[in-house]
């Protein structure tokens, strides 16, 4: 028996992409649903069958993108809030709602003062951060000052907070996905994520069960595979509505698997769900001197990059901590595109996930980092917030 998680709703996706679709109906996302059990082989050729599966997969292990703590930059300034113009822009994402889907958040901590917090657990472990890693993530996106500044969008008001990992920072596939659904379903104009698919963990565990080395790898492989094309397949559904102001912009950590400190050539690309389609990939710099350098441990081959090392935020029982991963760069990005989003607003521009995708984009900054950085290292470069008015 294997436990399959399953897309369900051909007839929504059909509807979603049609031209004919209104206004007036009710989103496809809304019409999806998300199942999972546990399924024997002649179950799942009977699965392939079904026209109201829209995908279907293997369940397979999750974990947080797990960051470095820092002893650095205790107190003074979040460098990371500077490098972004976050300090320069007119602009404090009013009106825009984020989820981050995580370890959860401690909504007793200063920082998150005067913010309608959402909860909903995924994960089986109950609402609240016992972790750290959430807490930290939401700090950085809308967090309140806390001695000084930690928050890139200080004026959201509204977060969506699903629990996808368990207290151990470890999870499922089908917690995320539940997780990512149900952002959706509330219109959550950002969706955060630095959380990773633990294709090595699944690996190891088959092992550990005793399955030879090949067939553990390949039985990882095949769902790894499935779990990319159903992330895919909920992707396309968000995106089919985004003229219908009914959409997600989401963002995901690229990951710390590099190894550039021991070898420069020590890198991978950026991994699930970094790697789906349409999904913002996120990359981690540092501070070089007075430029900026791609950090180490910083996965490649990623749409942009964020501050990622020694970044201070909120830490579980109130107070601050330093933390280093593209877990740190992830949010960053979440907040700036919580600026662009209020910004094109303003502008009489419809703010979408295409719009502000793509301003990211092009107000990306390329000649902040050291000589000689190979730019698949740092994607279309540095994001940059808004700074008209």
């Amino acid at each position: 028996m294997t436990r399959y998680v399953m897309l369900r709703g051909s007839a929504a996706v059909a509807s979603a992409n049609s031209s004919r679709r209104t206004r007036g109906d009710s989103a496809a996302i809304d019409d999806l649903d998300i199942s999972v059990d546990d399924l024997r082989d002649r179950d799942i050729a009977d699965l392939q069958r079904d026209p109201d599966i829209v995908a279907a997969c293997p369940t397979m292990p999750i974990t947080l993108i797990k960051p470095y703590r820092s002893e650095s930059g205790k107190s003074g300034t979040n460098w990371g809030i500077t490098a972004v113009k976050a300090d320069q822009s007119a602009h404090t994402g009013a009106g825009v709602t984020v989820a981050v889907l995580d370890t959860g958040i401690d909504a007793k901590h200063p920082a998150f003062t005067g913010v309608k917090i959402l909860e909903e657990d995924f994960s089986g472990s109950g609402n609240g951060d016992r972790n750290g890693h959430g807490t930290h993530c939401a700090g950085t996106i809308f967090g309140r000052d806390v001695s000084f500044r930690i928050g890139v969008a200080r004026g959201i008001t509204t977060a969506f907070i699903g629990k996808v990992l368990k207290d151990d920072g470890r999870g499922s596939s089908e917690a995320l996905f539940n997780g990512l659904s149900w952002a959706m379903r509330n219109r959550a104009n950002i969706i955060s994520m630095s959380v990773g698919f633990d294709y090595p963990g699944m690996v190891a565990s088959l092992v550990e069960k005793k399955w030879p080395v090949e067939l553990a790898t390949s039985k990882a492989l095949e769902a790894y595979r499935g779990n990319l094309r159903l992330f895919d397949a909920l992707m396309r559904v968000n995106k089919a509505q985004e003229n219908f102001s009914a959409s997600s912009l989401v963002i995901a950590a690229a990951g710390n698997e590099s190894q550039r400190n021991t070898k420069p050539d020590y890198r991978i690309a950026a991994s699930l769900p970094a790697a789906a389609d349409d999904v913002v990939s996120v990359a981690a710099i540092g501070r070089k001197d007075d430029k900026f350098d791609v950090a180490d441990f910083s996965n490649s081959l990623a749409t942009v990059a964020g501050p990622g090392v020694d970044i201070l935020s909120a830490e579980i029982g109130g107070g601050l901590v330093s933390l280093s991963g593209t877990s740190m760069a992830c949010p960053h990005v979440a907040g700036v595109a919580a600026l662009w989003w209020e910004a094109l607003g303003k502008r009489r521009t419809q703010a979408n996930p295409s719009n502000v995708r793509a301003n990211l984009i092009t107000s990306a900054q390329e000649g902040v980092f050291v000589a000689g950085l190979d730019a698949a290292d740092v994607g279309q470069g540095l994001v940059s917030a808004p700074t008209d008015k």
